[in-house]
């Protein structure tokens, strides 16, 4: 595990050696970049580690590399759900359930209180929302999968060391509304539909459909494929998903004990969490 110095000035992991391999490939941060392996206290090139000189990796060219989630897409990016999904269970390795929440707590340390104040922000929102009769309703049916689209939009940017700040909630607005809005109704409509028929086809979509959202705002899948490439990928590994979510479902709830204040720590844990899996089975380093 290494921990690296971003752009920003700002440290980011602990990451895998693939996860920086990665960053590095996807031009965001280089063999200049200062890091140090979880358990030291130097700090050094990140091309002085054996590993990384092993790879062959070279300097990304210094022109800026593009941003992983985009301003202004120009649409939805077309893919065969199966291939796509396919490429990217070839590529993966075996989901870490511990290393997600590890990683997840060391993200939530170092940026406390923006990644603290985002989600807080975020749920005060969806709550306010909640109470007002026509619009709650709206807000749970509709704009839920809008509003998370942007929280994640957050902490993908967190994880991969790029300026990230609270206006980024709204983003799904902006970036990806419509396939948003379908992903909402439709995942609604199929986990509501799984659960009144036999229980567990819901059990298993409410599951499977988790990086669905994601998809769309980071790789700009339009809704379906998203929901399909999502269900594929989780149903690899679907019970690793499945003990990740029930995991991080137990810790928030923790959060509520006494006064309720811990969840404001607690949930985004199991957020940073569930956006880790995504990085490690949805973005796997390439062969």
């Amino acid at each position: 595990m290494f921990t690296i110095i971003g752009g920003d000035g700002k440290e980011y992991g602990p990451a895998t050696f693939q996860q920086v391999r990665t960053w590095v490939g996807d031009g965001r941060a280089n063999l200049d970049s200062q890091a140090k392996r979880t358990g030291d206290e130097q700090w050094r090139r990140l091309g002085d580690f054996p590993e990384f000189n092993e790879t062959g990796t070279t300097l990304p060219p210094t022109t800026p590399a593009p941003a992983a989630i985009p301003v202004n897409p120009a649409g939805p990016t077309l893919v065969d759900p199966k291939v796509y999904a396919d490429e990217l269970i070839a590529r993966a390795g075996t989901l870490d359930i511990g290393g997600c929440f590890e990683r997840s707590w060391a993200l939530l340390k170092a940026n406390f209180w923006s990644i603290v104040g985002t989600t807080t922000g975020l749920m005060v929102i969806l709550i306010l929302a909640s109470l007002v009769p026509v619009l709650g309703m709206f807000v749970g049916l509709l704009f839920t999968g809008v509003f998370l689209g942007g929280l994640y939009a957050f902490y993908l940017k967190q994880i991969r060391g790029e300026p990230a700040e609270f206006g980024d909630i709204f983003c799904g607005f902006q970036l990806a509304f419509v396939p948003l809005l379908l992903a909402t109704l439709v995942t609604q409509l199929l986990i509501t539909a799984g659960l009144l028929l036999l229980i567990l086809p819901g059990i298993y979509l409410a599951v499977a459909y988790n990086f669905a959202f994601m998809l769309i705002v980071d790789q700009k899948l339009e809704f379906w494929a998203a929901m399909e490439v999502s269900r594929r990928v989780i149903t690899a590994q679907w019970w690793r998903m499945f003990g990740l979510i029930l995991l991080g479902s137990i810790i928030a709830m923790l959060g509520l004990v006494g006064l309720g204040i811990g969840v404001f720590v607690t949930l985004p844990i199991y957020y940073g969490a569930l956006v880790y899996a995504y990085e490690d089975l949805c973005n796997p380093p390439k062969l």
